[in-house]
């Protein structure tokens, strides 16, 4: 998004928040359901968006716009959501759906922490990744284009439902519908590091040939938080190929120390001389 893009994003993201500090899980939830539904029909209707984004149009006209769209069909919450989304200024109407679209998953996180339950998603939406990358047949049908995102999102469901929480269920759906314009692994990555930073967390995803115990995998959260200088969820894929050692990978930044880097690292070496 561009810098007015951002800022109304913002704003609207501020008021989203001011209503899920007093809400319950149950109602946010049902706000999250509705705008993503309101991005859904502008990532449909291209005309729409543009309309919505039209610095052409006040803001007033553009909410008196959006209003008669949703006028019976969403809660007085949401529509007052919207009302400040579609209010701000927008430097083109990708940038709204994009907003749209992040102030979705917002209102899912929000229900999800207001149940206690926000840990668990972002856990839940890692380790769901683990088994699809693990799963070539899985990771083609969840990642094909040419299926429509409503038929993987009934794939999601169906691997998810009654293992997952609802929140987990539904940004799963998300990720099959290239949330952003992403492919479903990167937006299922994206979604992991939106959770791990509604906690106040960066990410750290740790490759390693044999399973953490539980105290190796604190001392290294705990080693981590003081590096970066807050708190980081460690990220565990056991990968046998790696041969031992372990790889960490923070954001931009990457160190690898398995046996499988420091073999190729030789084998250059030696081939070098």
């Amino acid at each position: 998004m561009q810098a007015a893009s951002r800022e109304s994003y913002a704003s609207a993201a501020q008021r989203l928040e001011e209503y899920v500090t007093g809400a319950e899980p149950e109602a946010v939830a049902t706000v999250a359901d509705e705008i993503l539904a309101v991005a859904a029909l502008l990532r449909r209707e291209p005309r729409l968006r543009r309309a919505l984004a039209d610095p052409a149009r006040t803001g007033e006209e553009r909410v008196e716009l959006l209003r008669g769209l949703v006028a019976g069909k969403v809660t007085d919450d949401t529509a007052e959501v919207l009302a400040a989304l579609v209010g701000g200024r927008w430097s083109t109407g990708a940038d709204l759906l994009d907003a749209a679209e992040l102030l979705g998953v917002d209102a899912l996180l929000g229900s999800a922490e207001r149940a206690g339950q926000l840990a668990d998603v972002e856990d839940e939406l890692f380790r769901f990744g683990q088994i699809v990358d693990g799963d070539g047949r899985l990771a083609v049908a969840l990642g094909d284009s040419t299926a429509t995102p409503q038929r993987r999102a009934e794939l999601v469901r169906a691997l998810l439902d009654g293992k997952a929480s609802p929140a987990t269920v539904r940004l799963g759906e998300l990720a099959v519908a290239s949330l952003g314009g992403r492919g479903f692994a990167a937006s299922l990555t994206r979604l992991v590091e939106l959770t791990a930073q509604r906690r106040g967390r960066s990410v750290a995803y740790v490759t390693v040939a044999a399973p953490l115990t539980d105290a190796e995998e604190e001392r290294l959260g705990t080693l981590l938080t003081g590096l970066y200088g807050r708190e980081v969820s460690v990220l565990v894929t056991v990968d046998p190929d790696v041969l031992g050692g372990m790889s960490v990978q923070v954001g931009d930044s990457r160190w690898d120390g398995t046996v499988r880097r420091r073999l190729h690292d030789t084998r250059i070496a030696l081939a070098g001389r």
